[in-house]
């Protein structure tokens, strides 16, 4: 008997038993826990949402007929993996009277598939801090809006939607989450 026949027996019986594990489902780490397991996926992989914070809302200039701010939100991602950002979309509100609506980022497109480049990573060991600019035009109707950011003691609410998914864009989906600050 042929020594190449065992050796050849015993690699296609490695090859098949990988086959069957690989289109199986079965994983031996979980992407978003990190913890070693080995068994089926069950399903869809569920993903921990992303926590976001105002970092600051910073008033750079004001002069009578504009005004400069910058806004900076803090992203940590509590999963194992790697998390896209791919939109957070927010209202700027001064005491009760909404100043504008701004996005950072670009959504997926309908099927998950991303258009642009216009994404954050956001890493599993340290948050990300994502920064926008809007101005403000001053149109002379509200006095008090103006005297509050000339002052720099505007009452300011932020609301807004984050869009992400795991950074395989095949497991998690896509995932919304929803956010209110105050300052």
């Amino acid at each position: 008997m042929n020594p190449r026949i065992p050796v050849i027996g015993v690699v296609g019986a490695f090859a098949v038993v990988i086959l069957i594990i690989a289109y199986s489902g079965t994983s031996v780490i979980d992407d978003t826990s990190g913890e070693a397991r080995l068994g089926s996926s069950g399903g869809a992989t569920v993903i921990e949402p992303l926590v976001i914070e105002l970092n600051d809302i910073i008033i750079e200039d004001v002069d009578e007929r504009t005004a400069f701010v910058e806004i900076s939100f803090k992203v940590t991602n509590p999963n194992y993996k790697s998390v896209i950002l791919e939109m957070i979309r927010y209202n700027v509100y001064e005491d009760g009277m909404k100043i504008g609506t701004k996005s950072i980022g670009d959504r997926a497109a309908p099927g998950g598939l991303v258009s642009a480049s216009n994404y954050f990573t956001i890493l599993s060991d340290r948050p990300s801090i994502i920064k926008d600019e809007f101005t403000i035009k001053n149109n002379g109707n509200i006095p008090e809006l103006w005297s509050a950011l000339e002052n720099d003691n505007p009452q300011w609410r932020v609301t807004g939607e984050a869009y992400y998914n795991l950074s395989s864009m095949t497991a998690g989906g896509e995932n919304e989450i929803t956010f209110e600050f105050t300052r």
